[in-house]
């Protein structure tokens, strides 16, 4: 177990390892247990009753998180004509064809954070699925970022919506904001998030479904939630 240092240990006295909190509990001690100078990121750790060896159990989608993820994302999207003028006006930061995958496979280049293509670039798009994909860039119609739709979806990835995958452990993790959000903010994207999961239960998942939530600034020590309390918020 890797030495922790004074900081994190301090932080970690504020912490009743023994308890689950509620969510407004433990939005409000987020930024005590947050001990850098820097506006760390809050992030949202679930632990899911699912298989994801078994095709039908695997989660992944995405959702658009009300206040954002307090990360500037840049955008690149796959199209032309009338869709690629599209992409400009919504704010894309690169919009273009073959000309974008020929820099990529020449340079390397890969300054942006999220891709979009309309379905008929695919074709193109696919000669560099391999540099993409070993970086999880890889416009995917699972997850809406291989559409036509291209100026809402800009504006969602620009405004937060974030892209999630079930791991092996059967466990999400997502960003769901920045320490200075307040306990407010923080706490209606955690919502968006056990919502989206909520309605993603697949129907041959059995017995317990969320089996932990816990919340954490990225330096600091977890804090594991009260399922029950937080799923109870949903209908509240």
């Amino acid at each position: 177990m890797p030495k922790r240092g004074k900081k994190y240990l301090e932080a970690l006295k504020l912490v009743d390892r023994l308890q689950r909190y509620s969510l407004d509990e433990a939005v409000d001690l987020v930024p005590k247990v947050s001990y850098s100078n820097f506006d760390q990121t809050v992030d949202l750790a679930v632990k899911l009753g699912v298989n994801p060896r078994h095709a039908d159990q695997m989660i992944r989608s995405s959702v658009v998180l009300p206040h954002g993820t307090g990360k500037k994302v840049r955008v690149l999207v796959f199209a032309k004509g009338e869709k690629a003028q599209e992409a400009q006006e919504a704010g894309a930061d690169y919009v273009g064809a073959e000309e974008l995958v020929d820099k990529i496979q020449a340079e390397n280049w890969l300054d942006f954070d999220k891709t979009i293509a309309t379905p008929d670039m695919m074709r193109v798009v696919g000669k560099i699925g391999r540099i993409l994909g070993t970086r999880g860039l890889m416009p995917n119609p699972k997850v809406g970022t291989v559409t036509f739709d291209v100026g809402q979806t800009v504006k969602e990835l620009k405004g937060g919506r974030i892209e999630f995958r079930v791991e092996k452990a059967g466990i999400i993790h997502v960003p769901v904001g920045k320490v200075s959000f307040g306990p407010q903010k923080i706490k209606e994207n955690v919502l968006a998030v056990i919502e989206i999961l909520q309605k993603l239960r697949p129907s041959t998942a059995k017995g317990t479904y969320f089996k932990s939530i816990s919340i954490s600034p990225t330096m600091g020590p977890g804090l594991k939630l009260d399922v029950s309390a937080v799923l109870a918020e949903l209908v509240a």
